[in-house]
């Protein structure tokens, strides 16, 4: 049989049997804490594992295996394990990996609560990391020292998008006798497989593209081949992050749409991408298709063809809080939160919300200035979501005439349609 289309698999991907499940053709929310045994001979071959069954839902639960299995599947891997949420995947699996001494390399373009935990360990533990640029993959070889335990990789970065080569970092580890980790969250499994490309390890914050739907939060942790899972299941029991039955089944149903999602999510980020090229009030444009000659070699090898992500972020000529404060709250479609990947268009400042823990310093080192937007493209009509955008500069604009260029005539006919004050 051929291999199944990457929709075929999502919506197939952990499901048994239905006679399993006494015919639902969902599979079950397990909302037990606790499983008994039919004699004690068989909880306790369970509870050491030398037969399948389930006997406490923070060490397994059904619904949960389900989701475990289809994220298998879809990332290519071998083996995984859920969690609370997306950092206890990432906090639990370098915990899992390292001991006091160790040594991580990290891109210095990451989600700023990594960031944070790496320093924690450093800082507590005596586990330092090494934070490097991270376009150029041979920038993790200079910085490996003997007691190098992991290349951390988080690509497309949040929120610069900053695009690392997967394979050739995979390769270095391996050199190295490291274990590479990529955070695959902005990506998915329908725009690259970094376990296709030599990764050790896949980590994603499930609440986002995975879920889908804003209502569930959870994370995993996959890996390319049977890993150890008795010492991350050893750090999960002690740090206690489970995933909840319910959650689970959240995520797992949202899973069964990711590629429609995806697929509508990745095409309104190419036409906003292309409709904020022609703004006169928008410095720069920040997106996978948009990448340089060198930087997008890489791009065509890792990202799936014609599907550059979801996530865009883009920098207002203005560069001051208090004009992106005024041209979000001039946004009637899109939502103002500080998360991607859910149905709707978000729009968040990361400087001020997900990056608010980095030092100024260091923001600027990275280019999350004040006049820095992330924008996550949900599944609405793209037109509208333009038009109110440019409802928003043209509110802006009239009530207080920042931004206004020789190119751009505020159009009074769309001003004064808009039901809001003008003095924003």
């Amino acid at each position: 049989m051929s291999e199944k289309s990457f929709d075929t698999l999502a919506v197939q991907a952990g499901t048994e049997s239905v006679e399993k499940h006494f015919g639902a053709v969902s599979v079950p929310i397990y909302n037990a804490s606790l499983f008994a045994f039919r004699d004690a001979e068989t909880g306790a071959r369970i509870h050491n594992y030398e037969q399948e069954g389930y006997f406490y839902s923070r060490l397994g639960n059904p619904t949960t295996d389900a989701l475990e299995r289809a994220l298998c599947e879809l990332e290519r891997g071998k083996d995984a394990l859920c969690f609370a949420s997306g950092m206890a995947a990432i906090t639990t699996t370098i915990l899992g990996l390292v001991e006091t001494g160790a040594h991580i390399v990290a891109p210095a373009s990451h989600y700023a609560t990594t960031g944070s935990f790496l320093q924690f360990l450093a800082e507590k533990f005596g586990v330092e990391t090494t934070f490097v640029d991270a376009a150029d993959a041979e920038n993790y070889k200079l910085a490996v020292r003997p007691n190098t335990k992991i290349f951390y990789l988080e690509t497309p970065a949040n929120p610069t998008l900053q695009i690392t080569d997967i394979a050739e970092v995979a390769r270095l580890a391996r050199e190295s006798g490291a274990i590479s980790i990529a955070d695959n969250t902005f990506a998915t499994p329908f725009n690259q497989n970094p376990l296709a490309l030599g990764a050790d390890l896949v980590v994603h914050s499930a609440t986002k593209f995975l879920g889908g739907h804003a209502d569930a939060t959870g994370g995993v942790v996959i890996a390319r081949e049977e890993f150890d899972r008795a010492a991350l299941m050893g750090a999960l029991t002690l740090t206690g992050g489970i995933l909840s039955a319910w959650e689970a089944h959240s995520i797992l149903r949202g899973l069964k749409t990711l590629g429609l999602r995806l697929e509508k999510q990745c095409r309104n980020a190419e036409k906003l991408a292309e409709f904020f090229l022609d703004c006169p009030q928008i410095e720069k444009v920040i997106y996978p298709a948009l990448a340089n000659e060198e930087e997008a070699e890489v791009v065509n090898r890792i990202l799936r063809k014609d599907f550059r992500g979801a996530v865009l972020g883009i920098k207002l000529k203005h560069d001051s809080r208090e004009a992106v404060y005024r041209f979000m709250n001039a946004l009637n479609l899109c939502t103002r939160a500080a998360s991607v990947g859910d149905i709707f268009t978000g729009v968040v400042h990361p400087a001020t919300a997900t990056h608010r823990e980095m030092s100024a310093a260091k923001r600027a080192r990275l280019g999350i200035t004040e006049g820095l937007l992330r924008v996550s493209a949900g599944i609405e009509e793209v037109e509208d979501i333009i038009a109110d955008i440019e409802q928003a500069f043209v509110r802006t604009i009239c009530g207080s005439g920042w931004l206004k260029t020789d190119n751009y005539q505020a159009d009074e006919t769309k001003v004064n349609s808009c039901n809001f004050a003008q003095n924003i």
